[in-house]
């Protein structure tokens, strides 16, 4: 057995101490919760005939006379996503699985799913992030109902995942299974998609191209195969011991998926307090599952979302993560792989040249995850270091993980890393805390000086470019465009004239106190700054002209002004009440009043 990486060990000992005072009570809460019997007996009469009133008659009969295990369905089902329309099927496939282990499952709830590819640039993206917590608290309503044994649910993309596992863990005395939809059969390659963007942005391919290249990239069920937010939601659920061994890559509506499904909903009913496998999802994400997701996202260069969405998701579970765990596992993580926008393969490439069993196996052997931590499936993480497959009779079967990557140029081992450290550095200096994705961005990019041109909105730099302002080297300052601000919606607008001048020759870069998340690709970008500049934060002193420095390998985000001047200087302001109203935006005040910083997740629940 390999021992752990000293700085893994050092950086978990570190939240363990960090959080005891949160974890601590919520560990006791959720114990105090566990019912060992099912807790829907306790309801009274008519309040329990309410909940099976519509069941089919064998179910009806189960809830009201056995004792056998009732299983919660989470679902984020629409037909309109790609991604999540699968989940159709899945109901169905999850009440027969449940019957046939004498238990039954009901549709608790349905939350929201929200696209960012389809809001990308458009007021909807104003409400995205927010989007995550409206899903906790559908899911907490969802639950609500006291009368569940387990829970699995059904969630793929950018918000969904993180806001299921939120409310999930405030029902942390319930078991609980992920089960994913998988990724849609590679389309178009995503290079070619750049090119056609890019070529679209500097007026040299039409609306029709540029349709026609995006309909072939995005073309059936299933997630977006790029290696965005979405896909590094499947690789954390299963790093962290959520979904079922090698679940996450497994294309919809495929006999092994559906083989997959109905496997989880066996095991989430196995593990309920009726039975000798009792396993609460409250301890299974503990200290150890965390510093595990923070890892794999280091390992796969992953989407810088997950700087959030992983604090807010360890909050619900006491555990208190900040952003100098990222930087300080960041240091000993090496990048083992190149997926778009890291490199020009897919996780469909990534699934065939090994997929997370391999990556499991090389982080563990190399001692950077803790292969003890409790999972869904068995005892450790350690046992994750399989692929499924459908023998001859149909059913599943185990085998171990290739012992080499298919595919050297998507998917390496630790002694042979494409990059010693991870893709995720923090950012620290006068202008506040910031995040960037390296790993997509060329070397003699990590360091960028040059003056700051200012602007508001995506909209005003698209402008500034259309009218040939911005060929030359320059910093583009993006602000108010924070959680408090406007919601922090994505701004992918900004990539392709941004890619285009970098192409031409100029050195620029990006600093906003917006996102980009894991889509963020050869522009080196400093994000998520925190405090933003509708909180008053440094972001909103910079002026036109101002010189700012971004050296990803020092860690440090400056503008280089004399100490006096920048003291003086007064702090910007602007007129944000037209990103208030419409789209639903006026619904959202109390979480822009609410919300917390970036680095503490921007969420409005409380921190740890």
């Amino acid at each position: 057995m390999t021992d752990l990486n000293a700085r893994v060990g050092e950086v978990t000992e570190r939240i363990v101490k960090r959080s005891a005072a949160a974890r601590r009570p919520y560990l006791d809460r959720i114990d105090e919760a566990v019912a060992k019997r099912p807790a829907r007996k306790r309801l009274g009469c008519a309040n329990f005939a309410h909940g099976f009133a519509a069941c089919a008659p064998g179910d009806k009969q189960a809830l009201r006379e056995g004792d056998g295990p009732n299983l919660a369905i989470v679902t984020a089902y629409n037909d309109m996503l790609s991604a999540h329309q699968p989940f159709d099927r899945f109901p169905d496939l999850i009440k027969q699985a449940a019957r046939a282990v004498g238990g039954s499952a009901q549709v608790a709830g349905g939350v929201p799913a929200m696209c960012d590819g389809v809001t990308q640039g458009e007021a909807g993206m104003e409400l995205s992030l927010f989007s995550r917590d409206v899903i906790a608290l559908a899911t907490a309503v969802a639950l609500s109902h006291d009368m569940f044994d387990a829970a699995v649910y059904l969630g793929v993309c950018d918000k969904i995942v993180p806001g299921l596992l939120i409310g999930a863990l405030s029902f942390g005395h319930l078991p609980a299974v992920f089960l994913p939809a998988g990724p849609m059969p590679s389309g178009l390659a995503n290079d070619e998609k750049s090119k056609i963007r890019q070529l679209y942005a500097e007026g040299k391919a039409t609306r029709v191209d540029l349709l026609e290249a995006e309909s072939k990239a995005y073309h059936g069920p299933g997630t977006c195969t790029f290696y965005g937010t979405a896909n590094t939601n499947q690789m954390l659920m299963e790093i962290m011991g959520l979904h079922l061994p090698g679940a996450s890559f497994v294309n919809p509506n495929t006999p092994l998926r559906d083989a997959l499904t109905m496997l989880g909903v066996k095991r989430a009913l196995e593990m309920t307090a009726l039975g000798n496998a009792f396993t609460p999802i409250g301890h299974v994400v503990d200290e150890r599952a965390v510093v595990n997701g923070v890892v794999g996202l280091h390992a796969t260069g992953g989407s810088t979302n997950h700087t959030i969405h992983l604090i807010a998701m360890a909050a619900a579970a006491g555990i208190a993560l900040r952003w100098e765990d990222f930087a300080d596992l960041a240091e000993v993580t090496p990048l083992l792989t190149r997926i778009y926008p890291n490199g020009k393969a897919d996780v469909n490439h990534f699934q065939a040249a090994g997929g997370m069993g391999l990556l499991i196996r090389e982080l563990n052997d190399a001692g950077l995850v803790h292969g003890e931590a409790r999972t869904v499936w068995g005892e450790r993480l350690a046992d994750y270091v399989v692929e499924p497959h459908l023998d001859e009779s149909g059913e599943i079967g185990w085998r171990p993980a290739p012992d080499a990557s298919g595919d050297v140029a998507v998917l390496r081992g630790a002694a042979d890393p494409f990059q010693p450290t991870g893709g995720l550095r923090v950012l620290e200096g006068p202008l506040g805390r910031a995040v960037i994705k390296t790993s997509a961005v060329a070397p003699d990019r990590h360091v960028i000086e040059a003056p700051a041109r200012v602007f508001h909105s995506q909209e005003e730099l698209h402008a500034a470019f259309r009218a040939g302002e911005l060929d030359r080297d320059f910093v583009a300052v993006v602000r108010f465009q924070g959680p408090k601000a406007i919601g922090m919606p994505e701004l992918h607008k900004l990539m392709p004239p941004l890619g285009v001048l970098q192409d031409r020759g100029h050195r620029v870069a990006l600093v906003t106190d917006g996102r980009l998340s894991g889509a963020s690709g050869k522009v080196p970008s400093a994000i998520h700054v925190t405090p933003e500049a509708a909180a008053g934060g440094a972001i909103g002193k910079i002026r036109n002209g101002d010189v700012v420095r971004l050296d990803a390998p020092a860690g440090r985000l400056d503008v280089i002004i004399d100490a006096d001047v920048w003291a003086r200087r007064g702090h910007a302001e602007t007129d944000l009440a037209r990103s208030h109203v419409g789209m639903g935006r006026e619904l959202f005040a109390a979480f822009r009043g609410q919300v917390g910083a970036a680095d503490e997740g921007a969420a409005i629940f409380s921190a740890v």
